[in-house]
């Protein structure tokens, strides 16, 4: 799931969170994802670092048309959903708790045509990878999935699982913590990384990583 810290009485940011919806425009589209905070916690609320990685794709030239695709740690959905209506083919994942409410969230905010170019999945990382082919992924895309280090040594295993030579790795985060630095630094010992986007409004870092040395810009 996309896990990160949160405070109560953090002001406007905490009624956010704990309202029932959020609704956003990305792609000519008016996306509505419910929120249920209660009962899913940080899985099922919109971060930031979604909404900013979902302007990146939007904006950033990047063609994802007929491209296959895979979010980690979904949560509501956002931004598989924001993949899917640019054109790709997406697997959109998380733990099996919070398949249900993300399923809702595709149904209803998908056109009935694109319904089939989305896939929910179940996906514990560094657990049952046999059920995803090997390298079969052009674009692997995370937000705010980069929080808690006991998880970091099996998300790296599934990064590499998912990996092609060819793969894109594209993760948006805060940096929040010296964890946050560590789980870079263990990056960088497997994959090629750098910064490609920074949203200093949000506070928010989008982080390229590929196999080999290429620096391939988009």
């Amino acid at each position: 799931m996309a896990l990160v810290p949160y405070e109560e009485g953090a002001g406007w940011g905490a009624r956010q969170l704990h309202s029932p919806s959020a609704t956003y425009r990305f792609a000519s589209h008016t996306i509505r994802v419910k929120q249920d905070w209660r009962r899913l916690g940080v899985a099922a609320v919109v971060w930031d670092a979604a909404v900013v990685l979902c302007a990146y794709l939007e904006m950033g030239g990047i063609d994802l048309r007929d491209q296959s695709v895979i979010e980690l740690g979904a949560g509501t959905g956002l931004l598989g959903i924001v993949a899917t209506l640019l054109g790709a083919r997406v697997t959109i994942t998380d733990r099996a708790a919070a398949l249900e409410f993300l399923e809702s969230n595709v149904q209803a905010n998908l056109p009935s045509e694109l319904r089939p170019r989305a896939v929910v999945k179940e996906l514990t990382w560094g657990e049952d990878l046999g059920n995803f082919p090997p390298g079969a992924f052009d674009f692997i895309l995370g937000a705010d999935i980069v929080y808690l280090e006991e998880t970091f040594a099996e998300l790296l295993q599934t990064l590499e699982h998912l990996c092609s030579e060819q793969t894109v790795i594209l993760l948006s985060c805060r940096i929040r913590y010296e964890r946050d630095h560590k789980f870079l630094k263990m990056l960088r010992g497997r994959f090629s990384v750098y910064e490609v986007h920074y949203d200093s409004s949000k506070d928010v870092h989008i982080y390229k990583a590929q196999r080999g040395s290429r620096k391939d810009d988009f």
